[in-house]
């Protein structure tokens, strides 16, 4: 068996799994190349599907980091984000992962509402399409107990996450007319976008000025993102691009990356606005600085 060539048709569905389960590229990229050491270490003859067998050597790597990295949340200064990744004319892993509403910054963020096993169980089944026996080995439970738990995860995910489809169309008209009413200083034109309950997402993870807590209401965060560009971005360039499948902007000061800002867009309005100023969490190239 050629370990590499057999590890390297699957590589992009394991990113996909491991950025998934935990929200930023480094670590996704940390469980792969853990995922390929112990796919070494494996003979011949004690696998017959390399697919589930590397997906539930990965997903297992991915419960035991989100469990030892809680405390490490919980500690974190502000709101915690994923890592936006750019999903447009890009060369690594990420590029390869099937886009789909799954890799959204607003389901990423709903995803961090549920235990790792219930992340597991429901990525496994909705977004991957593993049967019910697969998933079961992988997370070391019962099938019907699969069903059980991926039942709960439907449930939450639909109370936290309801479902308006809006075409890539309209996102990006909406990401544009925003972009624009922002750097002229228009409040109406921003109170015309955003849902009256829009709540505004920072995360600067203690390193860069952000907001440590999420702010609501349409007029509250119009007024909030109209003084940020006062202040702060007296001469931004802003480029809109591909983020997470969706049209989001990336905004950049003296040639730099200041923040990206994605969006889910609802029925027409922008209900939630999530905005990356971590530099952690902004190291990759973005093809623009």
């Amino acid at each position: 068996m050629n370990y590499l060539e057999t590890f390297n048709q699957h590589r992009s569905l394991l990113f996909g799994i491991a950025y998934r389960m935990l929200g930023t590229v480094t670590d996704a990229e940390d469980m792969v190349q853990e995922t390929f050491l112990r796919w070494q270490q494996t003979t011949e003859t004690t696998v017959k599907s390399a697919k589930t067998y590397l997906s539930t050597i990965i997903i297992r790597l991915c419960i035991d980091r989100l469990r030892s990295s809680r405390v490490q949340r919980e500690q974190y200064v502000g709101v915690w984000l994923p890592e936006p990744i750019l999903t447009q004319h890009a060369s690594d892993p990420a590029s390869q992962v099937e886009l789909a509403d799954s890799l959204s910054m607003a389901f990423l963020v709903v995803l961090e509402r549920l235990s790792p096993i219930e992340r597991s169980v429901f990525l496994l089944r909705e977004v991957f399409d593993y049967d019910y026996d697969d998933i079961a080995q992988m997370v070391g439970k019962s099938s019907a107990n699969c069903r059980q738990i991926l039942r709960r995860s439907r449930q939450h995910i639909a109370t936290e996450r309801p479902r308006f489809p809006v075409s890539h169309e309209q996102q990006e008209q909406i990401t544009a007319k925003f972009l624009e009413a922002s750097t002229q200083g228009n409040l109406q034109g921003l109170m015309a976008l955003l849902a009256k309950d829009v709540t505004y997402w920072s995360d600067g993870g203690g390193r860069v000025a952000a907001a440590l807590k999420p702010l609501q209401g349409a007029m509250k965060v119009a007024r909030f993102l109209l003084v940020i560009h006062s202040k702060w971005l007296s001469t931004p360039v802003a480029h809109i691009i591909e983020i997470n499948g969706q049209p989001g902007v990336v905004t950049l000061i003296d040639s730099c990356i200041h923040s990206v800002t994605t969006f889910d867009i609802l029925d027409g309005y922008i209900q939630s606005i999530y905005t990356m100023r971590n530099p952690e969490k902004l190291k990759q190239d973005f093809n623009l600085c």
